[in-house]
């Protein structure tokens, strides 16, 4: 029989460890029923949430600080799956236009309340717009 050469270490290799509480990005991933689940029911007014990826142009600095102007802003992901995800709620109808036009034809997608709707880009954002009139 040979001889052992070394001790193993007692630990769970290769498991990783990871950390106890979640990231700010981890949160934001989570589908919000489940988050209602886990944490309890947030308690936010209707919003209405842009996440766009980066793209090649002069407007995309002009983009992202606009981005980052809203009420909340994360920047999800690396490289080619890069998110800019900002959230905006119903007193803030001229940032979102502002934003939406710049981003729009690049790929945006538009969540309510933090969910893909069918037709959001065609009819919740109008009917966002008509807070404009006001």
């Amino acid at each position: 029989m040979a001889q052992r050469t070394h001790r193993p270490l007692e630990r769970f290799w290769p498991y990783v460890e990871t950390p106890e509480e979640p990231t700010a990005q981890e949160l934001a991933a989570l589908d919000p029923d489940l988050h209602a689940t886990l944490f309890g029911p947030r308690d936010l007014p209707f919003s209405i949430t842009l996440v766009f990826p980066p793209f090649d142009g002069p407007e995309y600095d002009r983009a992202v600080e606009k981005a980052r102007a809203s009420a909340e802003y994360l920047e999800l992901g690396e490289g080619a799956n890069r998110r800019h995800r900002a959230r905006f709620f119903s007193g803030d109808a001229l940032r979102l236009k502002d934003l939406f036009e710049i981003v729009g034809p690049h790929g945006c997608e538009v969540l309510i309340d933090d969910r893909p709707i069918p037709y959001s880009r065609e009819l919740w954002l109008p009917l966002i717009w008509f807070l404009l009139l006001d």
